[in-house]
């Protein structure tokens, strides 16, 4: 497992170096409390985070999740965000957790919040509607933006496509706005060999289909706080909340789109303060 891990972070930083160089501007040593104010007005602005893996043996799951609660709000009393996305692996292969991460640290965030499931949540539609009000699958729109949130896995933990009638459907509702982002728990293509990943060619296919797609936010590997392309269709990680492994740190992402449909976005390790991989497109 360590080995496929160093071999997709060190082929992971070639495909990036790669691709987007020429468009990153890097900040680096940036604490958490001096986390910066935009440039520009931000007419959205919201924090994803994912694989809080709550419940997870031998793991100090409870610190983590106060942690990032309280790297949140304090995010929000700095810059206000609007809300927050967790992106899947909110327990870990304890379906009967999702009520209690939610009412005892979730709930706590000054913002709204936003979940979908990852394959270590073992939920199916109705058990997530009962906990967090809305189905499995799912969109928002908020401030002339709009985000499509959808399910990659099933009871069993499996890793399975997206519904893509389900994406269609939501992205046509949606084909008239300047910027929307899809968030997906396990990335829909292998950028590498050996990627915990599922091969979703009509997901892909779709996504680039709509040239308001601007981004694809995805969780899963831990590992991964950057950003793979897919044609020119970015998709961000944003490494992990809690859990056994991944990055030496715990953070979350911070995406803004200011007045003008310019988007902006940067890694936070919120663990050890400084700001990573900053994008602007």
């Amino acid at each position: 497992m360590s080995n496929r891990r160093s071999f997709l972070k060190g082929s992971m930083a070639v495909a990036v170096l790669a691709s987007i160089v020429p468009s990153v501007a890097s900040l680096a040593d940036v604490p958490q409390r001096l986390l910066r104010k935009s440039e520009r007005k931000a007419r959205l602005r919201f924090a994803i985070a994912s694989d809080g893996h709550y419940g997870q043996p031998n793991t100090e799951y409870q610190k983590h999740h106060d942690n990032i609660v309280r790297w949140l709000n304090e995010a929000h009393d700095q810059n206000p965000l609007d809300f927050v996305i967790i992106n899947g692996d909110l327990v870990h292969d304890r379906p009967d957790l999702l009520s209690v991460v939610k009412k005892e640290h979730y709930d706590r965030l000054k913002v709204p919040f936003y979940a979908v499931p990852g394959n270590h949540d073992h939920a199916d539609t109705r058990l997530w509607k009962s906990v967090f009000g809305y189905e499995d699958n799912f969109s928002i729109q908020k401030n002339n933006v709009g985000i499509v949130l959808a399910n990659t896995s099933n009871t069993k933990g499996e890793y399975i496509c997206p519904n893509n009638d389900f994406l269609r459907q939501e992205l046509e509702k949606f084909k008239n706005l300047k910027t929307v982002f899809v968030v997906l728990h396990i990335p829909p293509h292998f950028w590498v060999p050996e990627s915990p990943f599922v091969e979703c060619p009509d997901t892909i296919k779709l996504l680039h289909a709509y040239a308001n797609v601007k981004a694809v936010f995805h969780g899963h590997d831990h590992s991964l706080d950057s950003v793979f392309y897919t044609d020119k269709l970015p998709h961000f990680f944003d490494a992990h909340i809690g859990g056994n492994w991944g990055t030496a740190y715990k953070g979350y992402r911070i995406v803004e789109v200011d007045e003008n449909d310019k988007v902006y976005t940067y890694q936070v390790n919120a663990s050890q303060n400084p700001t990573l991989n900053e994008n602007k497109f």
